[in-house]
């Protein structure tokens, strides 16, 4: 891991501002390599408006240890959705994610930055760095599963299998065979609060849940098996999804296989630096 301190001198009428608190750059190792011209500019445009330590942690245990000892550093992360769910992550199994907003410039492209764009985040690193500088905390909720698995974006179950770097491809393709995601849906007992999804003798094939921003409980999307998928929509604090060992994607991410997850609507568990528009 490298890191670097680059001051920069800070209004004294402006100390609570997110623009002027010291920063906790983190990049990417990923962006990095895919994009170092944009991790450059970000962190350029960041250290020219704020006293900011840049570090490159290429490990969990690594990125646990700068955010255990960021002091009163605000956590900015330069990459994509993965490494923000990362970030998050770690936060909350720190205890520490309501202790302060966290900053995001986004780099990469499509789905990678899909989250980001989802929430209002720029997707052009000069327009993202100065909304860190100058932005205002937006509060902002996600899901949490009984494992303590943060999600900031969808759960799909067992949902197709998405684009992702070929060692994902790989692993989803341990998780589910192509065979479960024809059939395996058909097996899952799914409860919105307690009460089960599907009725009529149609057990449901597909399930996707998300919380959407400012919404205070999950967005639920099931589609029955059979003739007409029948496409049922509903809110619901909490989700469980029960039945033979089955594979998921949290925001983007293969996991599984379980026999049980529930997923829990925190609406208001983290916050955001956002365009102060």
């Amino acid at each position: 891991m490298s890191s670097q301190s680059t001051p920069a001198p800070q209004p004294p009428d402006a100390a609570g501002a997110p623009g002027t608190a010291p920063l906790l750059v983190l990049l990417d190792p990923a962006a990095k390599a895919a994009d170092g011209e944009a991790v450059r500019i970000a962190r350029d445009v960041l250290a020219g408006g704020a006293d900011v330590k840049v570090v490159l942690p290429e490990s969990a245990a690594e990125l646990d240890r700068v955010l255990s000892h960021r002091g009163r550093r605000r956590p900015v992360v330069v990459g994509s959705d993965l490494a923000l769910q990362r970030v998050v992550q770690a936060l909350h199994q720190q205890g520490e994610l309501a202790a302060g907003p966290v900053g995001l410039v986004p780099v990469g492209s499509g789905r990678e930055v899909a989250i980001a764009r989802s929430l209002g985040v720029p997707v052009e690193p000069v327009a993202a760095a100065r909304a860190v500088l100058a932005g205002v905390p937006r509060q902002l909720g996600l899901l949490l599963d009984d494992g303590d698995g943060v999600v900031l974006g969808e759960v799909r179950i067992p949902g197709r299998r998405q684009a992702h770097p070929s060692g994902w491809r790989s692993l989803w393709a341990k998780l589910i065979t192509a065979e479960q995601v024809e059939h395996l849906g058909e097996q899952l007992r799914i409860e919105a609060d307690g009460r089960e999804l599907g009725g009529g003798g149609r057990p449901p094939r597909l399930v996707a849940l998300r919380l959407p921003v400012g919404a205070e409980a999950a967005e639920v999307l099931v589609r029955a098996a059979g003739a007409g998928r029948t496409l049922l929509r509903v809110r619901a604090s909490q989700v469980t999804v029960a039945g033979p060992a089955f594979g998921y994607e949290a925001d983007g991410c293969p996991a599984g296989p379980v026999p049980a997850r529930t997923w829990t609507a925190h609406p208001a568990a983290w916050r955001l630096v956002l365009p102060a528009a």
